[in-house]
């Protein structure tokens, strides 16, 4: 079976990592990303047969308009990496600024939200799918002075356990996996002091490699994950083991 897949916040980290990933193993690849520049380079890197466009998955019209030119270049759409996200600013909650609050639940949350709501009624057409959400070990344990990236990722493994309930009478998996701190552009937005913290959190005393994030990620996308849905997958170098 020939894959389309799409990875939102594909451009770089995670998401990029899980695009190469995919690539190797057969899938045609959808980049969706808001750095026009950084999709550029992510496609040199791909390859022309890459399909990138920018979306911002806040926005639910250019999410759907995403589907439509993503299915017109490549075909049906059957694997979804969510990988877009933001971390925003380290502060107590009663400094916390609500714009950044919204601007994390609308990305993280409501955009994983707009992300299953546009793909979902084709893969329930065609009776197939595999939908990985990228939450965060923040999402299980909350991080102090990251109050909106806890919430935001919490959110994300409780979306997941509906939708996958949802599907899972169809041959529709939809899964999450909860990282520990991965070294990518998402750590510009973070303090020392918080970064500092997250890795004495890890057993492994290191952070996440996105290779590594990106092989579990694959099986989860692979025909072979025939039986799981609505699980979060651990990938917190031993933080959390639940």
């Amino acid at each position: 079976m020939e894959h389309v897949a799409v990875i939102t916040g594909g451009a770089r980290g995670i998401g990029l990592a899980c695009a190469q990933h995919l690539a190797a193993l057969g899938s045609k690849v959808a980049l969706w990303d808001t750095d026009p520049e950084a999709l550029d380079a992510a496609r040199a890197d791909l390859g022309s047969a890459t399909f990138t466009t920018v979306v911002d998955i806040a926005d639910w019209d250019s999410v759907e308009k995403a589907v439509t030119a993503t299915e017109n270049a490549l075909g049906p759409i059957s694997q979804v990496v969510n990988s877009a996200g933001i971390a925003g600013p380290n502060a107590v909650i009663e400094d916390y600024p609500l714009e950044n609050w919204n601007q994390i639940l609308n990305v993280n949350m409501t955009g994983s939200f707009h992300v299953l709501r546009a793909v979902l009624p084709g893969m329930k057409a065609r009776g197939f799918g595999r939908i990985v959400l990228i939450a965060s070990v923040a999402g299980k344990e909350g991080n102090p002075n990251a109050s909106a990236y806890s919430a935001s990722k919490a959110g994300v493994i409780g979306l997941t356990k509906s939708a996958g309930k949802e599907c899972a009478h169809m041959d529709i998996s939809i899964n999450c996996v909860t990282p520990a701190a991965a070294k990518t552009r998402i750590f510009d937005q973070m303090s020392q002091e918080h970064i500092d913290y997250m890795l004495s959190k890890i057993p492994r005393g290191r952070f996440l490699q996105v290779d590594e994030a990106a092989k579990m990620i694959g099986w989860l996308c692979s025909t072979d994950n025939s039986f799981t849905t609505g699980a979060a997958f651990d990938l917190s170098g031993g933080r959390a083991t639940y």
